[in-house]
């Protein structure tokens, strides 16, 4: 019992292995188009998430689903394969991301806040958030608005999600 295990295990991993080289064979063709997620399931069903700098094309997953279902063998390992582009309420992961939606509004979740802002900036280390508000005036009654700014370390982000306004 734990032989046959033990050789499911490797087969599976050999398996991952070559959907990984496949889909890097694949994206390398595609320099515009990133990966986001990539999920193999006990069922053998791979899951692959893409986005791209000028977004992703029906025709970019067409093009990456057959760069890998053309070069496994259905005979060797069974499988179904599903390429998509992240969706609009797809939280945002990799820095390449930030930077592409730079002038957008982002709903980010922290550990203590949750806030609406416009994306100013994005770098390797964190992102600029910019939004204005209504404050009490420093002298005198009633409130004036008040252009706000921070810089959120990725570290410090939970979640954020490009918000769409109509």
């Amino acid at each position: 019992m734990r032989h046959a295990l033990r050789a499911s295990f490797y087969k599976n991993m050999i398996f991952k292995d070559k959907v990984v080289a496949l889909l890097n064979q694949g994206l390398s063709e595609k320099p515009s188009v990133f990966l986001i997620d990539l999920t193999i399931t006990e069922a053998m069903k791979i899951i692959v998430t893409l986005d791209g700098d000028q977004g992703v094309t029906l025709q970019d997953c067409i093009d990456l689903n057959r760069v890998i279902e053309n070069n496994l063998d259905r005979e060797e390992q069974d499988f179904s394969i599903e390429v998509a582009s992240a969706g609009v309420s797809t939280p945002l992961k990799l820095v390449r991301q930030y930077k592409k939606n730079i002038g957008r509004t982002l709903k980010v979740k922290t550990a203590t806040d949750v806030m609406e802002a416009v994306l100013a900036d994005a770098n390797e280390e964190f992102i600029t958030l910019t939004w204005t508000a209504r404050e009490p005036k420093k002298i005198g009654k009633g409130k004036e608005t008040v252009d706000k700014k921070i810089e959120l370390p990725y570290s410090e982000i939970k979640e954020a999600i490009v918000t769409i306004t109509f």
